[in-house]
């Protein structure tokens, strides 16, 4: 049994703005409730993209619009070829592709703010990517595929025999979802000292565009924390939905308690938990194999 298919693929197409959108609202008003306040409603996430929509769009250059356009078309690619069931290792590198169009929108406004969260994205990138291909390494190891079908169809949950890649994943998903303390180049917070970073040049209907391009991504990203939690078994799914959850709370959670970090602390932080969960995770899995 499987979840992977082309009908799931279409499903988060149509389906994941919207999921995304709730999840962003959610997140807004569980973190009003950590601070002792009552917080705007869940929808509210919808009501702001829309509103921009609507407004007027200033644009520093024309390149911003195709860059942005990249963004967000590569970020429904890779959530469309995970969700169908494709290439592990294919999905992550789109992604990566995706944020280059990101770091681009900003570098091509050459303004100082867009320019500084250019670079600062660019070094968040080098952070988390060795856990990210890590991580597809491990599946591979784990289940002798890179197929997404494959992986979520094996008989045993990846997480039993992934628990530090599972870790490091978690770890890394603190900068994808650019919350403290790793909100270096971007932040939904008003005490962001960049502005909005990446965001800075942006205005109105391409504005609204990367709003939208991140609720593709957010999904996408706990479609892979449910894919160390999949197996054969369909009680697994309504687990992988549980797990999803509690790991989205818990980066609420740290989001709320943390202040941002300094660049050095974050690279070098993303670093040594890679090191100490993928990479240790690794070579046990490649000693076992070896031994096999």
């Amino acid at each position: 049994m499987t979840v992977f298919s082309w009908q799931v693929a279409l499903a988060y197409i149509i389906l994941a703005p919207f999921i995304g959108g709730f999840m962003t609202g959610l997140d807004r008003k569980i973190s009003a409730r950590m601070q002792g306040r009552r917080g705007p409603s869940v929808l509210q996430p919808f009501y702001d993209v829309s509103k921009l929509m609507q407004k007027e769009t200033k644009m520093v250059n024309h390149l911003q619009q195709f860059m942005v356009s990249g963004f967000l078309v590569f970020v429904a690619f890779t959530g469309a070829l995970f969700f169908w069931g494709g290439d592990l290792l294919l999905v992550f590198f789109s992604l990566t592709l995706a944020g280059i169009f990101y770091v681009l929108t900003a570098s091509c406004a050459n303004a100082p703010f867009s320019s500084l969260a250019a670079q600062r994205e660019l070094l968040q990138m080098m952070a988390y990517e060795p856990m990210v291909l890590l991580a597809a390494i491990g599946f591979y190891l784990a289940t002798g595929s890179f197929q997404v079908r494959e992986i979520a169809a094996a008989s045993m949950s990846g997480i039993v025999v992934l628990p530090g890649f599972f870790l490091g994943f978690v770890f890394i998903l603190t900068i994808k979802l650019r919350k403290s303390p790793f909100d270096l180049s971007t932040g939904q917070h008003a005490h962001q000292e960049i502005v909005q970073g990446l965001n800075s040049d942006l205005s109105g209907f391409v504005m609204g565009l990367v709003e939208i391009a991140h609720w593709y991504e957010n999904v996408f990203l706990f479609g892979v924390i449910g894919l160390f939690i999949l197996n054969g078994q369909v009680w697994s799914i309504p687990v992988a939905l549980l797990v999803c959850f509690l790991v989205y709370f818990l980066e609420i959670l740290v989001d709320n308690v943390c202040a941002r970090v300094k660049w050095k602390l974050l690279f070098q932080s993303a670093w040594i938990v890679t090191a100490c969960t993928g990479v240790i995770n690794l070579m046990i899995l490649s000693i076992v194999h070896l031994a096999k």
